[in-house]
């Protein structure tokens, strides 16, 4: 199995169309996964596919849209048996 992520990325992330746009990053890089809005006001994103790509993801992150201010991304290795259709936003 290709190896999952778990992501976390913490700043001003919420009402700046980060959950659309990391769904677009995702499909073109071929991952599959889910990205969500936290309570706390994070975004939260679990994602599985090649190494490479994921690091192009991770990467984006630290960006992520032109209205975002990430201040922080924490990458962690996931460890789960779920299997994901494409990448879906919840």
């Amino acid at each position: 199995m290709k190896p999952c992520l778990h992501i976390t990325v913490i700043g001003r992330v919420q009402g700046v169309y980060f959950r659309v746009y990391t769904q677009k990053q995702a499909i073109k890089l071929n991952l599959s996964g889910y990205v969500r809005n936290l309570p706390g006001g994070e975004v939260e994103i679990v994602v599985r596919g090649e190494a490479a790509a994921l690091q192009k993801l991770v990467d984006w992150c630290h960006k992520g849209p032109i209205l975002a201010k990430v201040s922080e991304v924490v990458v962690r290795e996931w460890r789960l048996d779920e299997a994901f259709e494409g990448f879906e936003i919840r």
